[in-house]
This record gives structure tokens, C-alpha cells and sequence, in this order.
């Protein structure tokens, strides 16, 4: 079998199957909890960029990991269970930003309350919604330790990637904390923004997975700090790219409606340095206003052309680019085996160019 060509189909393999057989135990001992099942199985395979997965699976061979050895398989669930912590984390972060879509669908959260709502049951539908959501996240993050565990490895193999496994469950919800404390205290500082990007986005999204994935073939130290200097610039290239979508994308492609940033109050970069670049009191007053608004779509509009006009977004964009070239510079002094350099810088473009 090819697998670098065929990754997304072997990881969503390993992904179903995993989630068949987790959920025929649960629901053989505990049938009421079958549409919870079912809403973790729907959620996981239903979309999503495959990203963190992907970037394991190159480090793994771009540092000597053998797709024609024994250990394959075992490496594809290993990696393959980093998107039941993406899942965790996208439930978790749905409740937390009161969103009501995901991918173009209700939320989680949302899907519950209606549920509760339609068939008149006791309590509040919304809270009925936030428990549901809480539940099934925490369900999702059961389950990954479950998958990465259980992957038919070699204990000294698994040994190895522990410590990235466990510091990227750690960092994830370190970032998330740092994420909703920084929207309590209403820090709009650059240094903020960019630190919940690198703990929250960075970590677990591209530097842990690099780690994971060059842990499992056996990296040495010195690699994998390269490998995290290229991950660590990198995601957050990524996550500048998606708050700039936050308000700029096109909810047809995002799946999520425009301006949902602002109205969520999030303090990103491209927010921060609006506030820092506009010297006109009317347009920081504008922006300070919008962010934890309930806008209207002409409003995001005049939100959306003053970033523009104070230069934010192209400072954004600068910093996109500097961080992309860094990123590559570090990827480049890893050294790493063909094919995996040359689709991990065309992942880097991706990632950091792209418009979903």
C-alpha cells in the first residue's frame, strides 16, 4: 500500500474503526448513551483538515520511519488519535465561544439544547446543551488516550512519544484557559495574543505532533528541538492565518459565520494591533467596541475596513510571512528524508496560506 499517497483514507480507516469498537463496548453496557456515541462518531468523521495527524506522520518519516516496516499501522492509530484531542478541543471550544455553528452545522452544544427543547424535557434546554457538550468532549479526550495507548507498538517505541502526548494534553488546555482568562481581564496587548497563540494553537496543532510523530522513529534530541522550532513558528503563522479568517473568511468556506471573533470577544493579534496602530480615537474606539459585540453584518463590514485602513491586516500578513520563513529556515536544518521535507514545507504553505 501507498500510504503517503493514501494518508487521509488510512487515518480515517484507523479512525472509524477505533470509534466502531469504542462504541459497541459503551453501548452494549450503557445503551442510552448511544447518541452521545454517535455525536463523537459524526463529529470526528464528518470533516476536518487532518492537520495534526499529518504532521506526525511526516515527522515520523522524514526521521526515519519505515512505511514498508512493522511498525506502520501502529504509527497511523497512534497519530491518527490526535484528532480525538482536536475534537475535545473544538467541543470545548464551541461551548466556551457560545458559537452556534461548526463546519457549516450546529454545535454540539446547540444540537442538544434543540434536542432537549423538542421533546419538552425537565431543566433548561441551555443547560442541558453545555453538559452534553462538556460530556462528549471529555469522551473525545478519554478516547484518544485510549487510541494512542492501544496502538500495537512497541512499549519502548510508545515510551518515547509519551512525553510529547502528554505535554500537548497539558498545553491544550493551558492554551484554552490562557484564552478565556485573557478575554476576563480584556488584555489587548500584543504579547498576550501571541502568547495564547503559541500555547493554545502552536503547541498542539503542529510543534507536538512534529515531536510525536519524530518520537516514534527514534529522533534524536537535537532533532526533534528543530523539528519544534520549525512547529513552533509555524503554528503560529496557522493560527494568525484562521483569526484573520475569523473576520475576513467567507462563511460558505469557513463554516462558521463572518465577524464570529469579534462577537465572541477574542483578543487576537490582528485586534491587538488594530487598537495599537489606530491613532485616530474614532477608529480605536470603533474596534474596542466590536470586540464581544453582537454585531450586524454591515457592522463587521465597517470593522472589517478599518483594521484594513489602519494597517493591521497587513501587519498580520507580514508577520504570516516572517514566521513562514523562519519556519522553513528551521525545517531546512532539520535535514530531514525525501518525501517527507518537501511535503512538510508544501504543508507549511498550506497551512499558512490557505483560505479555510
Amino acid at each position: 500500500m501507498d500510504f503517503d499517497a493514501d494518508l487521509p483514507q488510512h487515518l480515517e480507516r484507523h479512525l472509524a474503526a477505533f470509534l466502531t469498537e469504542a462504541g459497541a463496548a459503551v453501548r452494549a453496557e450503557q445503551p442510552a448513551f448511544g447518541s452521545g456515541v454517535d455525536t463523537l462518531t459524526d463529529f470526528v468523521l464528518g470533516g476536518g483538515k487532518r492537520l495534526r495527524p499529518t504532521f506526525a506522520w511526516w515527522a515520523w518519516r522524514g526521521t526515519g520511519g519505515d512505511p514498508d516496516g512493522p511498525d506502520t499501522e501502529g504509527v497511523l492509530r497512534a497519530v491518527a488519535s490526535l484528532e480525538l484531542v482536536q475534537a475535545c478541543a473544538l467541543i470545548h471550544d464551541d461551548l466556551i465561544d457560545s458559537s452556534d455553528s461548526r463546519r457549516g452545522r450546529p454545535t454540539v452544544h446547540v444540537s442538544y439544547a434543540r434536542e432537549h427543547r423538542a421533546n419538552g424535557w425537565l431543566g433548561t434546554p441551555e443547560t442541558f446543551g453545555l453538559a452534553a457538550a462538556v460530556l462528549i468532549g471529555d469522551l473525545a479526550l478519554a478516547w484518544a488516550d485510549d487510541m494512542f495507548t492501544g496502538a500495537p507498538l512497541p512499549a519502548a517505541t510508545l515510551d518515547a512519544a509519551r512525553p510529547a502526548w502528554r505535554a500537548m494534553r497539558t498545553e491544550v488546555l493551558a492554551g484554552q484557559y490562557l484564552d478565556v482568562r485573557t478575554q476576563a481581564t480584556g488584555d489587548t496587548s500584543p504579547e498576550a495574543a501571541l502568547r495564547v497563540c503559541r500555547l493554545k494553537t502552536a503547541a498542539y496543532t503542529v510543534q507536538r505532533p512534529l515531536h510525536l510523530g519524530a518520537a516514534l522513529a527514534g529522533a534524536d534530541e537535537a532533532r526533534i528541538t528543530t523539528l519544534r522550532e520549525f512547529g513552533d513558528d509555524l503554528g503560529v503563522a496557522f493560527q494568525l492565518r484562521d483569526d484573520l479568517l475569523g473576520v475576513f473568511g467567507d462563511p460558505s468556506v469557513t463554516g462558521k459565520p463572518a465577524g464570529d471573533d469579534l462577537r465572541e470577544g477574542k483578543r487576537t493579534l490582528l485586534v491587538a494591533l488594530g487598537l495599537q496602530l489606530a491613532e485616530d480615537p474614532e477608529q480605536h474606539k470603533l474596534i474596542a467596541d466590536a470586540i464581544g459585540a453582537d454585531l450586524a453584518e454591515d457592522e463587521v463590514d465597517t470593522v472589517r475596513r478599518t483594521l484594513t485602513e489602519v494597517g493591521a491586516v497587513e501587519a498580520v500578513e507580514e508577520r504570516i510571512t516572517a514566521l513562514t520563513g523562519t519556519a522553513l529556515a528551521a525545517l531546512e536544518r532539520a535535514r530531514l528524508a525525501e518525501p517527507a521535507a518537501t511535503r512538510l514545507a508544501e504543508l507549511a504553505r498550506l497551512a499558512t496560506q490557505r483560505t479555510f
